[in-house]
């Protein structure tokens, strides 16, 4: 199906939308994660497992729906996608222990699943190769969007009204967008690439084709550890500031919400517009950028960690910095992954890409800062000649188990700097068989 500039920017708008819904949903579990743990009398290890659960869920049913991206309409899989998972949010607020938070938390990552694989392969068939930086910075500005909107709106609304009318009110945005999806138009697969024509073919071995682009690998292996980092950080960071700096769930939200949300708008805004630049510099311009800008963010992170307690806004600015500019990874890599992957197994790379960066990254983060937390504050505790745990053991934990960050931060800048070396010649070759397919 042929479609007009105006319905490419009627899509883009709402998968924009639905993206934050996203990203606002599923950070409502750690924006209240601290009246939560209270409630059911959690320890640190258990609001990881809850975030943990809740990314296997999402990164094992995103390959499946990742095929069906590159087979089905991807318009009706989004509207169902966002109906589903808003559904389940509301479920969220009526949990009774721990057993049920985990159960409604995989409900809405299997709703989430299909968001990124639908939505970055329509804005492909939506939006050519010289603006697809710009036009995914702005899909994924959704991403800081909800993340600010989720600590900003369930501090203040937990702090007047208790943290289960949160997820009701959540779940009603969602519908509405579900509904607004079903009026984009299906683009054609591959209608925005150089060479005219359809591309018909479907391998039969789509992840085993995609394996096989080294950039790619690298990509894959970026998104793991960078996930690693940024849902450790979401996961644990509110309960952080109220423990070690002492704030309140409404502070602890409002600098959340600016330092891991809002400035990642500046972070989406370098990686659109620096992106495409770079790109028409030289072909693994986007991968360069990402990876100077997590250099950045390693000694800022560092930094902040070592603020003393009650040193919040040096705390919070460093953050702030850490933030912006990891976030120029989004526009500038999710776009180099489309320069060395054609079409048709373009829902494919973005689901194999989230699989392996949830279940490899994500999944780890949280787990492993809540249980070296869980670990670290027992030895504090035995240190302290203490026979009980206090709340100030759990604040020296929590400190020291996220100093894990800066290294793996690290890890990311030096990972994306292997992946442009090749970048180049994969580019060349995706271009050769795109050429060769169609017809």
């Amino acid at each position: 199906m042929s479609t007009s500039a105006k319905d490419a920017r009627y899509a883009l708008w709402v998968l924009f939308g639905i993206n934050l819904m996203n990203f606002f949903d599923r950070t409502l579990g750690s924006a209240l994660a601290e009246p939560i743990r209270r409630e059911f009398g959690l320890s640190d290890q258990q609001v990881g497992l809850a975030s943990t659960t809740f990314i296997v869920a999402y990164a094992i049913v995103g390959l499946p729906l990742g095929r069906l991206a590159d087979t089905r309409t991807r318009t009706r899989l989004a509207a169902a996608g966002v109906g589903f998972w808003s559904v389940l949010t509301a479920v969220g607020g009526l949990v009774w222990n721990f057993p049920s938070m985990l159960l409604a938390r995989v409900g809405v990552g299997l709703g989430e699943a299909v968001c990124a694989p639908a939505g970055q392969s329509l804005i492909g068939d939506y939006f050519p190769p010289e603006r697809r930086s710009r036009a995914l910075a702005l899909f994924m500005a959704g991403l800081p969007l909800g993340i600010f909107s989720a600590y900003l709106f369930a501090g203040s609304v937990a702090a007047a009204f208790g943290w289960r009318i949160v997820f009701f009110i959540a779940c009603v945005p969602g519908l509405l967008l579900a509904l607004l999806a079903l009026r984009m138009k299906e683009p054609a697969r591959g209608a925005t690439e150089s060479h005219a024509g359809t591309q018909d073919a479907v391998t039969t071995t789509p992840f085993r084709d995609l394996a096989r682009i080294p950039t790619l690998r690298w990509i894959v292996l970026s998104g793991a550890t960078f996930n690693f980092h940024a849902y450790a950080t979401n996961s644990f960071n509110n309960a952080f500031l109220m423990r070690f700096h002492g704030l309140d769930l409404k502070q602890a939200g409002l600098i959340s919400a600016l330092s891991l949300g809002l400035v990642g708008l500046l972070g989406l805004y370098i990686g659109g517009t620096l992106g495409d630049r770079m790109r028409a510099w030289r072909p693994n311009g986007r991968l360069l950028l990402a990876a100077t800008g997590f250099l950045v963010a390693t000694p800022c992170a560092f930094i902040a960690l070592q603020q003393p307690k009650g040193q919040v806004v040096v705390y919070a600015i460093l953050l702030a910095v850490m933030t912006a500019s990891s976030y120029i990874y989004y526009a500038s890599v999710y776009s180099a992954i489309q320069d060395v992957v054609e079409p048709r197994l373009r829902g494919a790379s973005v689901a194999l890409y989230f699989f392996a960066m949830y279940l490899l990254g994500a999944a780890f983060g949280p787990v492993i800062v809540g249980t070296l937390s869980d670990r670290m504050a027992t030895a504090a505790m035995h240190a302290a000649g203490a026979t009980e745990m206090a709340e100030s053991f759990k604040a020296i934990g929590l400190h020291q188990a996220m100093y894990i960050i800066p290294v793996v931060l690290i890890t990311t800048s030096l990972t994306l700097f292997a992946a442009a070396r090749g970048a180049a010649k994969d580019m060349e070759q995706m271009q050769a068989r795109l050429k060769a397919s169609f017809r």
